[in-house]
């Protein structure tokens, strides 16, 4: 099984994205998966095209796209991804899309393949705060998320793909008081328990409840 795992390089004020540091420290292989590791830029758009060569280049089984979520303390498997780019702020290329599709030819949204709860079990089961998230945002965090399910919907029908946030690292958080942070070690940790599950979870689906049974 190859799972290919991409982050974001920094964007906005931050000189750091705790996305690709933690993805650049994964093993190579978990729970007998071999673990592609991608940076991808902070660009909507760009970010899809960097995802789709490297799809065509390595035919993963899987995609877990990880993306930096300044404010939360858990990480987030996300659950669904929305046809909408509205930019809070602009990319790193300076682009701000306002109230846009994605794509027009489209679903509204997307649901991840992925078992989210089991991930969120499997990451709270490591010790890491971690729960289901039902919203990406309107960044390029969901941007990339949908944009690699529309390939699945147009292209890669055997694929299976998602996203999960992840907060920012303690350094982050010196001028942002009483904001959560998360130590690399920990997302690193995290992130390995969630890849470890969805290879568990291979064939199965999600498990009904987080606080089930991994079994």
């Amino acid at each position: 099984m190859k799972i290919l795992v991409t982050g974001f390089d920094p964007f906005g004020t931050d000189k750091i994205n705790p996305a690709i540091e933690a993805v650049k420290k994964l093993p190579d292989t978990i729970a007998g998966a071999e673990i592609i590791k991608v940076e991808i830029p902070t660009i909507f758009n760009k970010c899809a095209e960097v995802v789709h060569q490297a799809i065509l280049d390595n035919k993963p089984d899987y995609v877990l796209d990880i993306g930096q979520a300044g404010g939360r303390y858990a990480l987030t498997p996300e659950r669904v991804a929305i046809n909408f780019d509205d930019g809070r702020i602009k990319d790193n290329a300076g682009y701000q899309p306002r109230n846009q599709p994605i794509h027009e030819d489209g679903q509204n949204a997307y649901f991840t393949q992925l078992p989210v709860k089991a991930m969120a079990q499997a990451i709270i089961e490591a010790g890491i705060p971690s729960q289901v998230s039902t919203t990406a945002g309107t960044y390029v965090c969901n941007h990339i998320m949908y944009q690699v399910q529309y390939m699945i919907d147009k292209e890669f029908p055997d694929l299976k793909a998602g996203f999960m946030h992840i907060p920012f690292l303690p350094n982050q958080v010196l001028n942002r008081p009483e904001t959560p942070s998360l130590s690399l070690a920990d997302d690193v940790k995290g992130i390995t328990a969630a890849i470890t599950a969805i290879v568990e979870r291979d064939g199965k689906g999600d498990i009904e409840v987080i606080g089930g049974s991994l079994n």
